[in-house]
């Protein structure tokens, strides 16, 4: 393709050579007739030879300083057409040229890395239906076979499985939508420290059965915000969850809201043994679970995306004593 691209630019140029030096053939001939004597046959005989020369060297320049840098451009991108996304260009010419090669590099290395993370996405979530489906195929196996009876001990479990697995479905589906920016939000005035509040409540029994205390506190007068209420209980739910998992029995979660000028925030607190320094940066990346987590890795990046959806941020921390502590905050519309 390069060669093929040099071979029609370099005709092009000798076009442009027999087109230049024709052109000043002709003025060399007006002007030759215009002056008399020698002075006339001297412009008549070397202006064109002139020209020709001239044209010469404009032709070399321009195919040096654009003919490689433009070649170099349609030789990358038929690369990148066949899937070659690690293709760069070198940054050289003109200043337009170079512009351009800067930009088709931060294009293709977008691309690179987009192409890396849907290889990543779709190799996470074959391993986390694979889980799930192999419980079910094998005990449903298990009972065709008439290895396991067909009772309650054995069908629960398979029922349990395809809530995982629904549960899953929605995650991928919230993440999806939300990373995309099409995710819609029903925005309607709402009590957020009602909203904590209920909850928290859903997640009493969950706390009592694993032997965790979970306290819920918020300032009298919280302002209402305009809100998607569906979407934030799913972050409050993620995060209280989270701190559950996390919180060995006799510990404690905390959960309390503040005004953060016209907006509010909300602060989920757990005394768990926290997050160990080096995975802290990568906790609010999809799939990603430290050594000891038993979770999807979906939580903390749906809760996120949910958030900034909102146009609100949320961080998190984890002394090195212990506890992680999970903040977000919302702006009032």
């Amino acid at each position: 393709m390069r060669r093929r691209f040099m071979a029609r630019f370099a005709f092009g140029a000798i076009l442009l050579v027999v087109m230049a030096g024709t052109l000043f053939a002709l003025v060399a001939g007006i002007v030759g007739r215009a002056l008399d004597g020698p002075l006339g046959l001297i412009a008549t005989a070397v202006l064109p030879v002139v020209a020709v020369v001239l044209a010469v060297m404009l032709v070399v320049r321009l195919v040096r300083r654009t003919g490689a840098p433009v070649a170099d451009l349609v030789e990358a991108a038929g690369r990148i057409e066949r899937g070659e996304l690690s293709t760069r260009l070198p940054e050289r010419g003109p200043a337009e040229l170079r512009s351009v090669a800067r930009a088709f590099n931060a294009m293709s290395t977008r691309l690179e890395e987009t192409d890396a993370s849907r290889r990543r996405l779709l190799a996470d979530v074959s391993h986390e239906l694979r889980t799930p489906l192999t419980v079910m195929q094998g005990t449903l196996e298990g009972i065709l076979d008439g290895i396991y009876p067909a009772d309650g001990a054995h069908l629960v479990p398979v029922l349990e499985e395809t809530r995982v697995l629904a549960r899953l479905i929605d995650d991928l589906r919230t993440l999806s939508l939300s990373e995309a920016g099409v995710l819609r939000l029903h925005r309607e005035s709402t009590d957020l420290a009602r909203l904590v509040a209920e909850v928290v409540a859903g997640h009493r029994a969950a706390g009592d059965e694993a032997g965790v205390t979970i306290e819920v506190s918020a300032p009298a007068g919280l302002p209402a915000l305009e809100i998607d209420p569906s979407r934030i209980r799913q972050v409050v739910g993620n995060l209280v969850t989270n701190a559950l998992r996390f919180t060995p029995s006799g510990g404690r979660v905390t959960v309390d809201s503040g005004p953060d000028g016209d907006g509010a925030w909300v602060r989920v607190r757990d005394t768990g043994p926290g997050i160990p320094a080096e995975s802290l940066p990568h906790v609010f990346d999809r799939f990603y679970r430290s050594p000891t987590s038993s979770g999807s890795g979906l939580g903390l990046p749906i809760a996120r995306n949910l958030v900034e959806a909102h146009r609100g941020q949320i961080t998190i921390q984890s002394p090195a004593g212990g506890g992680t502590e999970v903040r977000f905050t919302l702006p009032a519309t």
